[in-house]
């Protein structure tokens, strides 16, 4: 396979101390955030990939396990794991036509919905309240070059 011209240049023992600096930042940020958000979730007993689920369903609903899984970037088997968890406690039904799998809230996801993500937006708002409106649209551009030229690399694989 041929490198990319990008993967051909030069890059300085400084330039790459700090990508992996700035990646560590990243990392550390990141695992943080992650963590804040589980304990926030404890109180109503839901981790983030369920919260991630619910918000996806709530919002999309009825929506097929096959989107679910592409929205959460998660493998099939993970899917459906989580989703028979979810189902268990009684907060979604999975209908099936044919070969596809349709998933809704039930009255008692939609309330858990409603109560929830709301708050877990403004909790994660107040993660960013250290940087002005500028500065997060900055972030946001920045870590959406990122993701592009990550992608773009991942295509040529």
């Amino acid at each position: 396979m041929q490198e990319s011209n990008q993967e051909k240049r030069f890059i300085s023992t400084k330039d790459k101390r700090l990508a992996l600096l700035v990646w560590l930042r990243l990392a550390r940020f990141y695992n943080h955030s992650n963590r804040g958000s589980n304990e926030h979730l404890q109180q109503w007993g839901i981790t983030m990939a369920q919260f991630d689920a619910l918000n996806q369903i709530g919002l999309h609903q009825p929506i097929t396990q096959q989107q679910l899984g592409e929205r959460l970037e998660v493998t099939k088997g993970n899917i459906t794991q989580l989703l028979k968890r979810m189902e268990a406690a009684g907060w979604i039904m999975r209908e099936q036509e044919w070969k596809t799998k349709y998933i809704s809230l039930t009255a008692a996801g939609y309330r858990l919905y409603e109560e929830v993500v709301p708050r877990q937006e403004q909790f994660q708002i107040e993660q960013f309240c250290g940087l002005d409106s500028e500065e997060q649209t900055q972030l946001l551009h920045l870590l959406k070059k990122l993701q592009k030229t990550t992608e773009s690399k991942e295509d040529l694989t």
